[in-house]
């Protein structure tokens, strides 16, 4: 975007504030703490020396950023950390009045309050030290040969560690309405197979840090030759990365459904016992498999072949240590601390151990906990709310489907079906999961998490042959988030992203419809990005799209990837266009639909401006402070090499530089920073 100089942007900034407002800038601070809780927005974080047309991130939440400081047990800070926090204080309150009490044997009680003690149990765990691995180390150190390590890993499947093969069970994307086993990529220590392929002087400092932290655990766990170890494993790993695909790459769809028989899985990668492999994994039984990325299963048949047993030992010890090491006596949590939490993403110091706690009861018993989370702390108005809302935008985005220019009547067809056929859900499962499966000893913590991953593992094995279940949710009712599934063709908004800034049944809509209304549209989006929108309104993938209307469609998709790739957050590192495009597509046309929606929904209503804001100002500030936050620079360069989602900064800038409606809203003009020429910008849906 035009960077303007100095003096035209101080003239810009006088005219921007005059502009956004019916009153004089000084008379935008007076907002007593009623007009805050109606309007929906603190002033306080707004910083008015940034003219709004300049760059609307810093206009709404620039004072946030410069008087907001990231925890220490922190990576980065935000509205959704903020929520998540609090999320986290509730559990954490619950859980400990639990605990302090007895409870029935194998009661939902007796599970959440005996997890918790057996993490906080430190003396004991400090005590047994590696003891509780003794057996998975002797079994890794039994293996003499290649089918017997295709067995192990068959065996590993349930616990999610030194698995460079990992296979799952879940919804047949051609054929929706039943399960498939599916088989993807994995087995790595870093977050993704660029940090082993990159040659920049970071991403070398990173690998070899990370060949310390190997020999660290190694020596901890008083093997010999620790800096041997840390080199085979090093070298294996990058083996594996050299040869997966990127994550780019596994976002196509197409791409990655593959259905192979078992016999054409053999064909495909020779040298892998493949039937003792699924026989070991409980999946002896299965004919077929979609198989994600192909060329690296036959590499990876090729690789475990010609590498000697003993260094895929070597291999497989270290990653169950480091699976484990958080779990252990002190120095293997420190070890895997100063790692992953400092040198990875930039945390000064380590979350409280009640912190850590709550949280390994919130991922093994999460349900459980969501269940006793919402009878405490979800508010039934909210669901009510939230269904207006959502019939709100699924109206203006049948009518959005109907303007659009670009796409011919046939597929608008096919466009419409789809969006009839959305499903919702809010606020928390109709049907709760049970957990009938699982024992908890408040003296076996290792014990404990190995049972829990055998539990979650034998619920997805026994999806084979049973109708799908569509009651079942992805995320607890106490996560702060969202999501769509393309399978189920559903969105789902747990309770816990029913709060302020995201949702405040006091304020009023402008603020709800640019905030919570954004992220239904975005959601709504998500079954019509460039990936969702190959699925069909009963999930099943298939093109019903026109040649035409698809040559459209990627004309505008890819002057989405040429904005993002533009956007530098750090060094010389920039977005990622391809790997955020479905995001991105979905920030934006989430929020055209939300914008929609909300001038509906206010249409035969008086106008009212707060603060000295229209309801279209309010509505983008919404938007935006939905989506303050600050990175620390680890953790930055980490969301950007790895994460489809931009920064928040540019989930801001780059969606609101694109959409007319922004523009009239705060008379944006050439020459300013959020503007783009009407040529370049994007317009989907």
């Amino acid at each position: 975007m035009t960077k303007l100089s100095a003096l035209a942007l101080g003239v810009a900034l006088a005219l921007g504030i005059a502009g956004c407002s019916s009153q004089p800038a000084s008379e935008q601070t007076q907002l007593t703490q009623a007009d805050s809780q109606r309007a929906g927005f603190e002033l306080n974080n707004f910083d008015k020396s940034v003219a709004p047309q300049q760059d609307f991130f810093r206009f709404v939440n620039g004072n946030w950023l410069g008087n907001t400081e990231i925890p220490a047990d922190k990576a980065r800070w935000g509205s959704f950390d903020e929520l998540r926090e609090n999320a986290e204080k509730q559990v954490l309150e619950i859980i400990q009045e639990l605990a302090a009490t007895e409870h029935p044997k194998n009661s939902d009680a007796q599970k959440m309050a005996d997890l918790y003690k057996s993490f906080l149990n430190e003396p004991l765990i400090n005590t047994l030290g590696l003891n509780p691995l003794r057996g998975d180390i002797a079994r890794i150190e039994q293996v003499r040969n290649h089918q017997q390590l295709a067995v192990l890993w068959g065996e590993l499947q349930r616990y999610r560690y030194g698995t460079p093969i990992a296979v799952f069970v879940g919804q047949d994307q051609r054929q929706s309405d039943q399960y498939i086993t599916g088989a993807s990529q994995g087995g790595l220590g870093l977050p993704d197979r660029d940090y082993y392929l990159k040659d920049d002087e970071r991403s070398l400092q990173l690998l070899g840090q990370y060949r310390d932290f190997i020999a660290k655990l190694w020596q901890l766990a008083g093997w010999e030759q620790p800096e041997q170890a840390a080199e085979q494993v090093i070298a294996l790993e990058t083996q594996l990365a050299k040869v997966q695909w990127s994550r780019i790459q596994n976002r196509d769809r197409n791409a990655t459904y593959n259905k192979l028989s078992v016999a054409e899985l053999g064909k495909l990668a020779p040298g892998f016992d493949w039937p003792a492999f699924l026989q070991a994994a409980e999946l002896g039984q299965v004919q077929e498999l979609v198989i994600r990325q192909p060329s690296y299963f036959t590499d990876f048949a090729k690789l475990q072949a010609q590498l000697p047993v003993s260094q895929w030992q070597t291999y497989l010890k270290f990653h169950l240590l480091r699976a484990n090491a958080a779990n252990l006596s002190e120095p293997f949590v420190q070890a895997s601390f100063d790692f992953y939490g400092k040198t990875l993403s930039g945390l000064q110091e380590q979350r409280s151990r009640e912190k850590r706690a709550v949280s390994l009861v919130d991922s093994n018993l999460g349900f459980m906990v969501g269940k006793e989370y919402v009878a405490r702390h979800f508010k039934p108005e909210a669901k009510a709310r939230m269904d207006e809302m959502i019939e709100n935008l699924r109206v203006a985005f049948k009518e959005a489907i109907n303007e659009l220019e670009w796409m011919s009547e046939a597929t608008k067809v096919e466009a419409q079906a789809k969006l009839a056929k959305f499903n919702t859900k809010i606020g928390y499962p109709d049907v709760w999961r049970d957990y009938d499966c699982l024992t908890i000893d408040a003296n076996d913590l290792i014990g404990n998490l190995r049972r829990s991953s055998e539990c979650e593992y034998q619920r997805m094995v026994n999806r084979l042959g049973q109708p799908v279940n569509r009651d079942e949710w992805g995320m607890t009712p106490q996560t702060v988030n969202a999501y769509y599934s393309s399978t189920m063709n559903e969105i789902v908004f747990p309770a816990a992203i029913l709060q302020p800034p995201f949702f405040n049944v006091d304020a009023d809509d402008a603020v709800n419809y640019g905030a919570i209304g954004g992220v239904i549209g975005h959601e709504f989006t998500h079954g019509f990005d460039d990936q969702g929108r190959r699925s069909d309104g009963d999930g099943n993938l298939r093109d019903w799209w026109t040649p035409e209307d698809e040559r459209q469609f990627r004309e505008r998709a890819q002057r989405m990837i040429d904005q993002y790739n533009a956007f530098n957050p750090i060094d010389n590192l920039h977005l990622q266009g391809a790997l955020g495009l479905g995001e991105n597509i979905a920030d934006l046309g989430g929020l055209t639909v939300a914008f929609r929606a909300y001038q509906n929904a206010i249409k035969d209503q008086p106008r009212q401006t707060i603060a000295g804001f229209t309801p279209e100002q309010r509505f983008f500030i919404g938007w935006a402070q939905v989506w303050r936050i600050k990175f620390r620079d680890e953790a930055l360069r980490q969301q950007v090499i790895t994460g489809p989602h931009s920064p928040g900064m540019y989930r801001v800038l780059g969606v609101l530089s694109n959409m007319p409606e922004f523009y009239e809203a705060f008379d944006v003009k050439e020459g300013d920073g959020m503007y783009r020429s009407e040529d370049v910008r994007v317009k989907i849906w």
